[in-house]
Formats: C-alpha cells, structure tokens, sequence
C-alpha cells in the first residue's frame, strides 16, 4: 500500500430535517458551507483524490462538489452508509492507498483531530476510527473496545442492554486501506433493525480477517453533525466560541466576546480592540491597533493599522482601508480605497471610490456612483476637503487639496487646490418670515371659529 491519501465525503441524504429548499450540506457555518469545510479538512491533510457521494436529487451538491473539485459518485437508492460508501468503488479502481469516509454535515472537525486516524495507521493499524466520549450517548452507535482494540461499533438501534451502557462513541470517520475498505464492503449485509448495510460492520470483518482495529478520541462538540436548523445553530456557537478564544488567547481585546461575531476566515492582529455586538463577515482583516466601535458590520474589508470604526459602521466588500483612516457613526462604504489620515466621520456614503491620504470627508456625503446601468468611480486627490451634504456625481475627479463647499452637487471634476461651489446663490428677504407667521396664526384663528 502507497502512502497516498483519499478520502469519500458522504452528502447523499435528502436533508429532510433542515426543512430547506437548499440541501443540508450547503449551509453555512461561519460563512461558509459545511461541504467546503469538509473539503478544506481532507485538502489540509494531504488527501489527493477526494470522492464526494451525492443522490440524483443532490443536484446543488453535485455542482458544490465539482466546483470544489470533487469527483462524483452517486447513490441512488440511499441504503445506508455502507451502501454509499460503495458507491464510490469504481472511482478507486487505481488506486492504492489510504481511503478516509468524512460526513459533509460535520464540518468542525480540526486537521490535528484526523490527523490521529492516520497515526494509528502508520504506527501498524489496519483501520482507525475516530471516536468521542459522550455524557449523552443514546442516539450515537458505541465503540466497543477491548484494551486498545476496537472490536466491533454498534448502532443504537442494535445495542445490547450491555452496550448501551458505553459512553465511547462513534463519529463515523473511519480509515482503512482501499483494498480493505472495499473487500470489506463487499461482504456486509443489512440484516439489522434498518435493514441498511452499514458502513461500521467493516470493523468485525476486518478483525475476522486479521486485521488490527483501533480508535482515537475526539472531542464531542468538535465531531457532532448537524441534521436540523437547531443543530446549525449549535454548531454555530461552538465555532463562534472557538474563535473568540482563539483571537483572546493572540492578544485581541473583545469588550463583550458573546456578542462577537466571527466568519471562518476573519483575520485580526495582536492589540487590536473589538467593541460589543460587531459582526465580522468572510473576507475580514484588521492590523493591528486598530479598534472597531460597537454595532459595526464588516465584509470583505482590509482595514489599516491604527484605523477607527463606528460605533454603527457598516463596511463591504472591497473596501480598503489605510492607516490610521476613520469611518465614523452611520457611514457605509464599498469598493473604496481609503489612503493614510483620511476620515470620513458621519452619516455619508463612500461607494467605487478612491481617495488619497489625509482627505476629510463631511457628514451627510454621497458619491452618487450608479446611474440606472453601470457603476462609476470617484477620484478624490491627497488633502483634499469634502465639505459637509456634498453629492459627487460619478465619474469625478476632485484634484489634491481642493475644497468643496457644503451643500454641493459635484458634476464636474475639480483641480487642484481649487474651491468649487455648486449650490444656488443666497437671498435673503427681509420681513418675509414676520409676515409668513402672521397670515399663519390668522389663518389658524379663522379654521378654530
């Protein structure tokens, strides 16, 4: 056997208890599919053929997988896992290797933790199992185990009085040669209370072969599957924990961690310092000092050392950020390259926009960059001055150092270090309001009559 490594995702179930028009597999936790998580783990331990196991019906997973990749194997009718794994075989008709069957409901699965199955493996097991100690075992088949040897897994369904008394239990992660794997499959039967032919009877067939089967402990929340909206969402809250202590324990300050949140890619340095109830989407990277006010929300952004944002940002995808920049209380952004010192402190919007260093940018801005069709750039040059309620029709190019007065709507580019007023002139007419509350008040007097 080569020490190539494959694995089989198995994605086939028809997701019934997510009471979703979308199958199980592709949502998402931490912002991105449990199916992607499940490739990513295989890719990161070196898996080189990797075999995804869908139904005809799993047309949106079919096409996940491919683009992830994946070979495709289908089964159809579902009879269980040993029956899916199977239908797999002829996609390993070359290869001699190590198979490992992964689930694509169980995405938080660390690569340290597979990496154990492999272990086993080298250190002269035959098959490996990957297991966990549960407080509540019931649902879950048991791992029986004789000293260091893994003799048989039992559903629960199946489970003796004796074995029901087990708190060892499986995970479903099971690694074999591909010889073994599939010379043991053949031989399964579904005589058990489903009448499926399970992918677990390997192990007995495997001892009465000969071979050596061991497990490895996992732990139990990093192993558990989810199979409805409420498992999401618990699942969701382990890798919400999980990443809250990852950035705590690298020296990031979270004021209220239970009200942060994180996506599976969210990258924060060392002293940066994350207010309450700040929402981080994919695509996220904040430099270090940098500090995020409370309510803010934050997607596909790079955001400078020393920056300042919110309290009630919201920054989307493409936005860039420099040092020391500032985006202030109810202001949005995307697609906008801030340089160094340039703020943008209330109420405005900044979208398809690219502004030098040290530009300030007044409350209540618009860079107007959309015309019905087709989106359009704003050019806003270093020092320049935005004043406050100015529109900036796209495409505009405001040159270094100009001045905008308040109140303008910005058609034309602007040179450099010039002062440039769109807004009618004043006129003021004197006695106007006197005589504006008096017709008023009489009026009022005459409707009460």
């Amino acid at each position: 056997m080569s020490n190539a490594r494959a694995a089989i995702i198995l994605a086939a179930g028809k997701s019934t208890r997510m009471k979703s028009k979308t199958s199980k597999v592709l949502h998402k936790v931490g912002g991105k599919s449990m199916l992607s998580w499940v490739s990513d783990l295989a890719r990161s331990v070196g898996v080189e053929k990797l075999v995804c196991v869908v139904g005809e019906a799993n047309q949106d997973v079919r096409k996940a997988a491919e683009a992830l990749g994946m070979e495709i194997a289908v089964q159809e009718p579902q009879l269980g896992t040993g029956h899916a794994v199977l239908a797999a075989k002829d996609n390993f008709k070359n290869f001699d290797g190590v198979v490992t069957i992964l689930y694509a409901d169980n995405p938080l699965i660390r690569p340290e933790t597979a990496e154990q199955v492999y272990t086993l493996l080298e250190q002269g097991a035959d098959l490996a199992v990957l297991g966990f100690e549960s407080a509540d075992p019931t649902p879950w088949g048991r791992l029986v185990m004789e000293g260091d040897d893994l003799t048989a897994i039992v559903e629960a369904k199946d489970a003796s009085e004796a074995q029901k008394k087990i708190t060892f239990c499986n995970s479903g992660v099971i690694s074999a040669s591909s010889a073994d794997m599939f010379s043991a499959l053949e031989r399964v039967t579904n005589n058990n209370a489903k009448g499926e032919y399970y992918l677990t009877d390997i192990v007995e067939i495997l001892r009465k072969d000969g071979r050596k089967t061991v497990a490895a402990s996992a732990d139990e929340k990093e192993v558990f599957g989810v199979n409805s909206r409420s498992d999401l969402a618990s699942i969701e809250q382990y890798f919400q924990d999980r990443m809250r202590k990852h950035f705590l324990d690298n020296g990031v300050t979270l004021r209220d961690p239970e009200t942060t949140y994180f996506s599976y890619d969210t990258q924060i340095e060392q002293d940066a310092d994350i207010g309450a109830n700040v929402v981080f989407g994919p695509g996220v990277s904040v430099a270090s000092d940098a500090v995020i006010h409370p309510f803010s929300h934050i997607e596909g952004a790079i955001i400078g050392k020393g920056s300042v944002i919110g309290p009630f940002a919201r920054l989307r995808p493409g936005t860039e950020l420099g040092e020391r920049t500032k985006i202030g209380n109810f202001v949005e952004t995307k697609k906008a390259r801030l340089e160094a010192n340039s703020k943008v402190n209330h109420l405005s919007y900044v979208g398809d926009a690219e502004i030098g260093k040290n530009v300030n940018i007044g409350a209540g801005t618009i860079t107007c960059n959309y015309d019905g069709y087709f989106k359009h750039m704003t050019k806003i040059g270093d020092g320049a001055f935005i004043g406050t309620h100015s529109s900036l029709v796209a495409p505009v190019t405001i040159g270094k150092g100009a001045f905008l007065g308040s109140g303008g709507v910005i058609t034309k580019d602007v040179p450099d270090d010039a002062l440039a007023l769109a807004r009618a002139d004043q006129s003021n007419k004197d006695g106007w309001a006197k005589r504006y509350h008096a017709a008023m008040q009489k009026k009022k007097s005459n409707t009460k009559k």
